[in-house]
């Protein structure tokens, strides 16, 4: 980096707002860093903390200060609305509760059954009374199932339960006294250890004898503050005796709403919880309960955002005229020398031109370093990739030749593969990068052979069953020795599967057709042709080049890749391919492979 620095050439005064000496002096450089403009980063710095400095102090004061207005006065007007509604409602709830209940006073099985009751207990003639009960639960249940009753009970003159149905029978009092009201009364409430219900209840008489009482009750429990949220449009709080009992104010909240708090509770006003403030209304208070509507200021102000969206608006365009102006001139400034060192760099990649250095731009202290830096490291990268290319294709040829070296009968067999392999590949149109691993992946295709023993490599008669086991072994084991040198990777499906065969009678996986990989499927033709044109250790040179080409069309399809083969026999050369066209043509490609040993020690 600092030869390249230092071999950059001055730039002259001509480009405006840019003045640099020569490197070599010391005084220049330093004239040059005070004269020279601000860096990227400060200009872009400044200019996008005032422009947002400035939006952002616009839009936060005009936004709170009229959203808090709109959603005080909204959140007021809907409370006051919400508690009429509701307590209208709430009249004409106890009405039609208690017209209910007096409807379900007069069923006759209720009434009958209640009768013999009193009867029994006034007789003490000790009837079943189990019998009894268990009629007026059964009744009880229907009823309540009918209307959807929280708590139906039925009472004897004492003022004892005798049952109760509903989904809240459980939580309804039966041994404490439970008040009743007339039929003209309205509603009342009673409070038990589970919670607080409003009732409403009638007498059950029987020709002008009074009976017992009936009694219709509504659960005042989260179901209720649902349905009184769900009518307002707000929360909704019950509290009794000092407790919120039920309530739709989230739990985090409800949490700070302590016995001090909820005696304090306003009837009209506003309360914080958990740093959220709260505007409250009480709907009424009957008894020990008293029902409240509650709505979060905070929560409605985002709801309120949507009427201030005319002012942002108009803050948005503003923000967009001024960033338009600072894009311009940062582009002028920095985002021109900028591009056209990214199209440089683009240029450079697509004609994989990396020899020639980038220009200097002339107009950028920043881009210009940045130009000569990737210049220095370019050249380094060039250097580097020669060297290691170089040292690649050696450290192959060294493979191959300690191979050939072992066995004089081989000698320039992997070299005889890779050119035929090569030739193959260039007939078959492969792209030039798959010709140059095909190339290399050639040459050291039985370099797994290292790892054979000289008593059976090199063994001039054939091979045992044991011993053939062994030659099998070399794939994998050239494919081990390549994995430990990871620039050698691209050749490993070569090297391991060379000897596999279309039919799937291969080693070392037994892989069929298409999936054997096509550099493979070459350097196995390859192979097998050059074992048959080659002496061996084992036996003198067996054919012709035009014999074991047309072997090699006898087995094709099952032995060797027919498509290959083809490709073999255009790239030998005219007068080697004359009987073989005439073999081909007579030899059908679908005839019952015979095994062969062409390749079997190649």
């Amino acid at each position: 980096m600092r030869d390249a620095l230092r071999n950059l050439q001055p730039i002259t005064d001509s480009e405006p707002g840019y003045r640099t000496v020569h490197p070599s002096a010391p005084s220049g450089r330093r004239a040059s860093a005070r004269n020279a403009p601000p860096r990227f980063v400060v200009r872009a710095t400044v200019a996008n903390l005032t422009m947002a400095g400035f939006l952002l102090s616009a839009v936060f004061i005009m936004v709170a200060l009229d959203v808090r207005e709109r959603v005080r006065g909204a959140v007021a007007e809907r409370l006051d609305a919400s508690q009429r509604m509701l307590t209208a409602l709430e009249q004409r709830r106890a009405h039609e509760l208690q017209d209910q209940v007096a409807s379900l006073a007069e069923n006759p099985t209720l009434r009958a059954a209640l009768y013999t009751y009193e009867l029994d207990l006034l007789t003490d003639q000790k009837l079943n009374r189990r019998a009894l009960v268990a009629t007026v639960a059964r009744e009880l249940e229907k009823l309540a199932n009918r209307i959807r009753a929280d708590v139906l009970a039925l009472s004897d003159a004492s003022g004892t339960t005798i049952a109760a149905a509903g989904r809240r029978r459980e939580d309804w009092p039966t041994k404490a006294h439970v008040p009743t009201a007339s039929a003209h009364s309205g509603a009342t409430f009673v409070t038990s250890p589970s919670g607080v219900f409003r009732t409403a209840a009638v007498d059950v008489t029987f020709q002008d004898r009074r009976l017992g009482s009936l009694q219709l009750a509504t659960a005042l429990d989260h179901q209720y503050t649902r349905e009184l949220s769900v009518l307002s449009g707000a929360d909704t709080l019950i509290v009794s005796q000092g407790e919120a009992i039920a309530s739709t104010i989230p739990q985090d909240r409800i949490r700070t709403l302590t016995g001090d708090v909820l005696a304090a509770l306003p009837a009209r006003g506003t309360i914080r919880l958990n740093d959220a403030e709260y505007a409250v209304r009480l709907l009424f208070r009957e008894g020990p309960a008293s029902v409240y509507v509650v709505d979060s200021i905070d929560e409605s102000a985002a709801a309120s955002m949507q009427r201030a969206a005319r002012t942002i608006q108009i803050i948005a365009l503003g923000a967009f005229v001024l960033a338009g102006i600072a894009s311009i001139w940062l582009a002028r400034t920095i985002a021109r020398p900028v591009d056209t060192l990214s199209r440089s760099l683009s240029e450079m990649t697509r004609a994989r031109d990396f020899e020639n250095p980038l220009p200097a731009t002339g107009s950028s202290l920043e881009v210009d370093t940045l130009t000569a830096a990737f210049n220095t490291m370019m050249h380094s990268v060039s250097v580097a990739e020669a060297e290691t290319r170089s040292a690649y294709v050696g450290a192959i040829r060294a493979l191959a030749l300690a191979l050939d070296a072992r066995d004089p009968y081989t000698a320039g067999h992997s070299e005889r593969v890779s050119a035929l392999s090569v030739a193959i590949g260039r007939q078959m149109a492969l792209p030039e990068e798959e010709v140059e691993i095909l190339r290399l992946g050639a040459l050291l295709h039985d370099i797994g052979k290292i790892g054979i023993s000289d008593n059976v490599l090199r063994k001039p008669g054939p091979l045992t069953t044991e011993e053939f086991e062994v030659i099998k072994q070399h794939p994998g084991v050239g494919a081990r020795i390549l994995r430990s040198i990871p620039f050698l990777a691209p050749h490993i499906p070569i090297v391991e599967l060379h000897h596999e065969r279309p039919d799937g009678q291969g080693y070392p996986h037994r892989l069929r057709g298409d999936e054997i990989p096509v550099l493979a499927r070459i350097v196995h033709v390859a192979d097998a042709f050059d074992a048959m044109t080659s002496a061996r250790a084992y036996r003198p040179a067996r054919r012709e080049a035009h014999e074991a080409l047309r072997e090699l069309w006898r087995h094709a399809g099952s032995q060797f890749d027919a498509e290959v083969v083809q490709a073999l026999a255009n790239a030998l050369p005219a007068h080697d391919l004359a009987s073989a066209t005439d073999a081909r043509l007579l030899v059908a490609v679908s005839q019952p492979p015979r095994l062969s040993i062409v390749s079997a020690r190649s």
